[in-house]
């Protein structure tokens, strides 16, 4: 097994097509067949199952697929190393909008300044399921999980602070505690779907029979806050992003008998993740911060 045979394996992997394969890396078909057996006979399993002309990855090959690209990885990091070369080192990090802006940019910052010639590359994670998905697939090498919890065998994870979320509406309502059936005479204003609180509130809802009145998708929190400051509806959101407004009036905090679990912030990377001294670095950053983060809330 060598690194080419690798490379096109990954290829493959990822356009499902040899003749693609062969066109990307400027190899002749029969190469790429050639490469592909080899792998197979020399790990005695069978990578791709050949249906028709169509191709798709076994077990085996979407196994695979993870070590190659860590492989492949190490194998970059390795002659960097031995070289004098000063190629950027790029951390790829997953977090929610809410975290991406309320959050993160402090972190950054002092980050940046230890590290300044680190590129960071932000990708939207909205579940514990997408944030798995890109740390065991290697898209990203870590992520800010907010969600309620889930068992994440292949990740290492831990808890940074408990979210509070909260239903707001313009300070020119006067409201009572909210209650699910009240919802069912409300308009909405919310997070897009797949967003984790949004599909935690919806959950609930369904397990009680009942939907807001009316509902309004935003793909901007930026947004969602205008549309209820100008008196469109309710939203549900955490805490840390409308703090400012609950504090200068433009919105209240409407008090809830819902029975929600909790929701968590939590840091997490692969449990085999090549661990590198900017990432441990940035890690090592965001918890701190975030300790600090959970001491103002409590305050």
């Amino acid at each position: 097994m060598d690194m080419k045979q690798l490379q096109t394996f990954i290829i493959a992997a990822e356009t499902l097509s040899f003749t693609q394969t062969a066109q990307r890396l400027d190899y002749a078909q029969s190469s790429i067949t050639a490469q592909i057996k080899t792998l197979e006979k020399e790990l005695n399993v069978i990578l791709f199952e050949r249906l028709g002309k169509r191709i798709i990855l076994t077990e085996e090959g979407k196994c695979l697929q993870q070590y190659a690209k860590k492989m492949l990885e190490l194998d970059r990091e390795m002659k960097k190393a031995m070289s004098n070369e000063q190629e950027q080192v790029v951390l790829k990090v997953g977090a929610q909008e809410s975290q991406c802006v309320y959050r993160l940019p402090s972190i950054l910052q002092q980050f940046q300044q230890a590290h300044p010639y680190v590129k960071i590359i932000f990708k939207p994670v909205h579940t514990t399921e997408i944030a798995k998905e890109l740390l065991q697939t290697g898209e990203l090498d870590v992520a800010f999980i907010t969600d309620t919890y889930q068992e994440t065998a292949m990740l290492h994870r831990e808890r940074l602070l408990e979210e509070q979320l909260v239903f707001v509406s313009t300070s020119r309502d006067s409201r009572e505690p909210l209650s699910a059936s009240q919802l069912s005479t409300e308009t909405m204003l919310l997070t897009e779907t797949g967003c984790s609180y949004r599909n935690h509130l919806e959950a609930q809802l369904q397990q009680e029979s009942i939907m807001p009145l009316q509902m309004i998708e935003f793909a901007s929190i930026e947004a969602i806050k205008q549309c209820v400051i100008a008196g469109l509806g309710i939203t549900f959101l955490p805490r840390m992003v409308v703090e400012k407004e609950l504090e200068n009036g433009q919105l209240v905090e409407i008090k809830s008998a819902l029975n929600l679990d909790p929701i968590f912030t939590d840091i997490a990377w692969h449990k085999d993740k090549h661990m590198e001294s900017c990432l441990l670095d940035f890690i090592a950053i965001a918890k701190q911060r975030y300790e600090t983060f959970g001491t103002q809330k409590r305050a």
